[in-house]
């Protein structure tokens, strides 16, 4: 459902929708620059740069190509040298959110946590089934 919004770049106002978050004077500016962006890493010599190489060579901001990689506009298969970070580590990768090392340490902290969750499910039942006796020294001698 659209709503009125201010364009978090411009900060002008406009109607904003699912498929956009920014205005649209903004969003043809976009479009130019991904042009640039596009028409530069298409020739032969630039399919192999990489992104720090894309930036400095089209001026465009590295955020910005990254918007565009994570949106699906510019296809890694065709570019083997383009990544975007690692969310956790900062290490270029080509999908998903996370690298295969950082992916595999959150995996391995996942089972610690559930091994010794598992260990203090076990020890409050141990505790529920023990059976305690408690001597009463008044009643001692009575039995």
């Amino acid at each position: 459902m659209a709503e009125l919004s201010n364009c978090p770049k411009c900060d002008g106002l406009f109607v904003k929708n699912q498929f956009r978050e920014i205005c649209q004077d903004c969003w043809k500016e976009e479009e130019k620059i991904y042009e640039t962006v596009y028409q530069f890493i298409r020739k032969r010599e630039n399919r192999t740069a990489k992104l720090l190489e894309v930036v400095e060579a089209t001026g465009v901001e590295e955020e910005l190509i990254l918007k565009f990689i994570k949106s699906g506009r510019l296809k890694l298969a065709h570019f083997p040298n383009l990544g975007y970070p690692c969310e956790k580590c900062g290490t270029s990768i080509r999908e998903g959110k996370i690298c295969g090392s950082c992916a595999e340490e959150l995996r391995k902290d996942l089972q610690q946590f559930t091994a010794e969750e598992q260990r203090r499910k076990e020890m409050l039942k141990k505790e529920k089934n023990a059976t305690y006796f408690v001597v009463d020294e008044k009643l001692k001698g009575r039995y």
